[in-house]
């Protein structure tokens, strides 16, 4: 199976999530949210690095739950600006 290329934006927006994720685990250690959520330590490190960009929904909601952020909220923090503007209604579409 060959993976289709990401393109700058896939890039940026996992950028962004990584980022938001980091911010939101705080002084918690990373082993310490890794395990709330189920997923490796070194996944996370991933995350929060944006080398993995595209994480699974699963692993996104239970990182989410670990951390208390809602998904709607990383929905939108992650929406190019043009879509955020609107409302992201790009969503929905």
């Amino acid at each position: 199976m060959v993976r289709t290329p990401l393109t700058p934006w896939e890039r940026r927006r996992g950028e962004i999530f990584g980022a938001l994720v980091r911010q939101a685990r705080g002084e918690r250690s990373m082993v310490e949210v890794a395990a709330a959520a189920g997923v490796s330590a070194e996944t996370l490190r991933k995350i929060e690095t944006g080398r993995a960009p595209t994480p699974a929904f699963f692993t996104v909601a239970a990182l989410a739950a670990a951390l208390g952020l809602s998904l709607d909220a990383l929905a939108a923090a992650s929406l190019p600006e043009d879509d955020a503007a609107d409302g992201g209604a790009a969503l929905s579409a």
